[in-house]
């Protein structure tokens, strides 16, 4: 990613993404239609090996076999769009919180750290970062995520406002805060960034 001039830097051809197999970005995405999607790209499913994008993050060579067929069957639903999920009610673990206004995501892995939580709607007047570790469970029916968290402790958690970067000393205080166990190593470095994604 290329954040001063706003791009991303892929290694595919113009031809490549143009004649790749569609996707409607609104609706669930099945595994069936990941798998016709890395079946296309040549790479090897997420879902069956270990690390960031299995055991490496190359394309397989040419001849290579892609591992074997998941065990889901071409109807299971297995993501979901961030515009679907934005908006969506937060549930704390006594009361109503607040709603998805948007995702923190690091730059270097692609997973998404952090729900931006908006609390204005419940008088608490600030926004708060939650990690998806964090939720207990989805209800797409209901629209509401649903966290092991209490209001009080929302409340009174550290604020962010998108004005100033999640570094790692702010991401201190948030674990520390919550008292949960953190992602990182002692010997990562300081994230610096735009608020936008964590660099780790």
């Amino acid at each position: 990613a290329d954040w001063p001039t706003r791009r991303f830097h892929l290694a595919l051809t113009m031809d490549k993404v143009k004649n790749a197999p569609s996707i409607d970005a609104h609706l669930p995405v099945s595994r069936q239609h990941e798998r016709d999607y890395y079946q296309y790209y040549g790479y090897p499913y997420y879902w069956e090996a270990s690390g960031y994008l299995g055991a490496g993050v190359y394309p397989l060579f040419a001849g290579e076999a892609l591992p074997s067929q998941p065990d889901q069957t071409p109807g299971d639903v297995h993501l979901r769009s961030a515009g679907e999920l934005r908006g969506y009610h937060i549930q704390g673990s006594d009361d109503a919180i607040g709603h998805v206004h948007d995702f923190i995501v690091d730059d270097e892995t692609w997973q998404v750290r952090y729900l931006v939580v908006d609390t204005s709607s419940w008088g608490f007047g600030k926004k708060v970062l939650v990690s998806p570790q964090w939720a207990t469970r989805v209800s797409w029916d209901e629209g509401k995520v649903y966290v092991g968290l209490s209001r009080e402790a929302i409340k009174n958690s550290p604020r962010w406002d998108g004005a100033d970067a999640v570094n790692r000393e702010y991401e201190v205080r948030l674990y520390d805060y919550y008292g949960r166990p953190q992602y990182w190593s002692p010997s990562d470095r300081l994230p610096q960034h735009d608020g936008q994604s964590v660099n780790r």
